[in-house]
């Protein structure tokens, strides 16, 4: 119980420390949100087949609320950690009673707070100012419960343990952006993953961020969109089978490479 409450009491500091950092709120809390208001705005033709277009804003929701759990989980964590481990936190933190498990369960409570409220913001914004409609079948918010936190999950965990690449907090940004961009174009965030090369979306399937976009496509957009999924499916199973993948894969990497000094001192 010590490490639960230590856990939920490091997460409060967490969350206040997140918003008090101007450039990580933009770009990993408003970053989604900023370019939802461009999409939808900049595109004016619909999507889709005949009967079932979309406008832009309902067609790229989903994509961004997928970019902002990876965002706020992999890209925020790793960047985090490492600033901490370059400027010395972590090291003083190592000399308190704070245990690695606490420490880890005040970063996930941060990443899923400020993933739900990242999410609210989309899916209010899209539905207040760009008229969205919004499901209303019980079962889709199902499914969107269980692919946020499998994702704001499996995205946390593997930014822990990319967290360990970057020689210092002023190099992470270098080495973690690329890789979280390079991600949001292959995996449908950005570009309709059907229109991609079959060879790309074979590449984009080894990687969780096409399958967390395909499961919130699976939320808010019409069954006829189900056809242009790879082989003709939202594959919910697989959505489980590949995150659940790297979530054990982020776990152990995190667990075997988590340190509380500097990794070059």
């Amino acid at each position: 119980m010590t490490i639960l409450r230590n856990g939920l009491s490091r997460a409060g500091y967490e969350i206040r420390g997140y918003f008090r950092q101007g450039d990580s709120v933009f770009f990993t809390f408003l970053f989604p949100l900023v370019m939802l208001l461009i999409f939808s705005v900049a595109f004016n033709s619909t999507f889709g087949p005949p009967g079932d277009e979309l406008t832009a804003a309902e067609f790229y929701l989903p994509g961004m609320l997928a970019a902002g759990v990876l965002l706020s989980g992999l890209q925020n964590m790793s960047i985090d950690i490492a600033m901490e481990k370059s400027d010395g936190t972590l090291k003083r933190l190592g000399g308190t009673p704070l245990s690695p498990v606490s420490y880890f369960l005040g970063k996930l409570g941060q990443v899923l707070v400020t993933g739900i409220l990242q999410s609210a913001l989309l899916i209010g914004v899209a539905a207040i100012v760009f008229g969205v409609q919004l499901p209303t079948e019980p079962e889709r918010w199902v499914t969107f419960a269980w692919v946020f936190l499998l994702g704001v999950t499996t995205c946390a965990l593997l930014g822990i343990a990319l967290s360990a690449i970057p020689r210092s907090g002023r190099s992470a940004t270098a080495v973690v952006i690329p890789i979280v961009l390079v991600l949001q174009f292959i995996s449908g965030v950005y570009l309709a993953f059907s229109a991609l090369p079959e060879w790309l979306q074979n590449v984009a399937s080894v990687f969780p961020l096409k399958w967390l976009a395909q499961g919130m496509r699976s939320v808010f957009l019409p069954d006829a969109f189900e056809a242009s999924e790879m082989g003709g499916s939202w594959d919910h199973p697989g959505i489980l089978l590949v995150c659940g993948i790297w979530l054990v894969a982020g776990l152990v990497l995190a667990r075997l490479t988590f340190r509380w000094i500097r990794k070059d001192g």
